[in-house]
């Protein structure tokens, strides 16, 4: 093996020189494997699972399964580079003050609790040792998220992470566009764009659409009165940029795959629930 190849390879994160070394099997979608590939592969030759988790709600002029799509994209992207399966998408969550609108969809928070335990304890029962929750909806969705995984970690022995993509980029957003986000705002528009241009629709737009989110709890409206919710007053109006939208996916996978890596990285030099 040639010098550069040999550094080129150190210097890969540990769980992408796995992944390129690693016999890829035909399909990393659960929904499109079979059972006898499935059994050859899970858990001898990968132990990490993908699952996207998101709602159906209002985005401005983004489809109302906005939450679904992003976590879903990120999962192919990221899937290979990790070794990991992805799990089918969990299309429906606890939505909020947007449940209201034409299109909008929610699970009691009761009836949710109960449906994503079910789930994660059927990832570990596979043979999945890092289950990631790769979470497009907050709320409460996402303390029931956390709290349910940390219960099938303990109870399996199995490792969870839970992770809001747009909180982890948070810092992404700033880097892209030079000010602050929104639930539908410049960064949520921009990687939905890179995903579906398609059904993106910038013709119906207009600056009205968007309200700046309460601060302090200062007051609180039913259903929210915008389908665009501004973390700052005057910032994170979407912007339909292609070139700002193509950089603003790169760059929020890229920190996502550092995240997800580092943890099972971690997790692994410390030997926790190793099988």
């Amino acid at each position: 093996m040639k010098k550069s190849v040999m550094l080129g390879l150190i210097l890969l994160p540990l769980s992408s020189v796995l992944a390129q070394t690693a016999s890829s099997p035909t399909t990393r979608e659960m929904n499109l494997i079979g059972w006898l590939e499935f059994q050859e592969v899970v858990p001898a030759k990968i132990q990490t699972v993908l699952l996207p988790a998101g709602t159906l709600e209002p985005h401005g002029v983004l489809p109302n399964g906005s939450d679904n799509l992003a976590p879903e994209a990120m999962a192919r992207e990221l899937a290979p580079r990790l070794n990991a399966m992805i799990a089918p998408t969990l299309n429906y969550g606890v939505t909020g003050s947007l449940r209201g609108y034409p299109g909008a969809f929610a699970i009691s928070e009761e009836g949710y609790r109960l449906f994503i335990h079910d789930i994660l304890t059927g990832l570990a029962e596979n043979g999945f040792l890092n289950i990631i929750i790769v979470n497009g909806h907050g709320g409460p969705q996402t303390e029931i998220l956390q709290t349910v995984a940390g219960e099938v970690s303990g109870t399996h022995r199995v490792r969870t992470l839970v992770i809001n993509w747009w909180s982890v980029a948070s810092e992404v957003v700033f880097d892209v566009f030079g000010e602050n986000g929104g639930h539908a705002g410049n960064n949520e528009t921009a990687y939905v764009q890179h995903i579906v241009p398609e059904h993106v629709h910038p013709e119906r737009y207009n600056k009205e659409m968007a309200t700046a989110y309460p601060k302090a709890k200062t007051w609180s409206a039913t259903p929210f009165p915008s389908s665009i919710g501004l973390y700052e007053p005057g910032q994170g109006y979407p912007t339909f940029d292609k070139a700002k939208a193509d950089e603003y996916y790169k760059k929020v996978n890229e920190k996502i795959f550092v995240l997800v890596d580092e943890v099972i990285r971690k997790w692994d030099m410390a030997g926790l629930y190793k099988k």
